[in-house]
């Protein structure tokens, strides 16, 4: 009895290390990702912010979309990386997403305290 307690703990430990590795890897290719779609975003959205909306698609990309960019911020932007970050722009959540910080970004430049 005691050794199944024991597996299933070191199970659970291993599992919970896992999830904190996993993570740690999907925070690594979002930060790569953001250095693809920066330059993107600054030729599709000139003049406006580009932190917030590299933030929003990177938000609303899904995993395969991040591992994509990801690898275009080591081999360079393809026209496939342009569709892609167009398609997730375009997505209705990332429009709102963008449309939210841009308000707020808005805001916050014509507030003086």
């Amino acid at each position: 009895m005691r050794f199944w307690v024991l597996l299933t703990g070191l199970v659970l430990l291993t599992a919970s290390g896992c999830t904190e590795l996993t993570d740690a890897a999907d925070n690594r290719a979002r930060e790569a990702a953001k250095s693809a779609v920066t330059p993107i975003v600054q030729e599709r959205y000139p003049g406006l912010p580009v932190a917030p909306i590299v933030d929003c698609v990177i938000q609303y990309a899904s995993i395969s979309e991040v591992l994509e960019l990801a690898r275009a911020a080591t081999l360079g932007p393809t026209s496939e990386t342009h569709r892609v970050v167009i398609a997730i722009a375009a997505r209705p959540d990332t429009v709102r997403c963008i449309a939210q910080a841009q308000a707020e970004a808005f805001v916050a430049e014509r507030i003086t305290l």
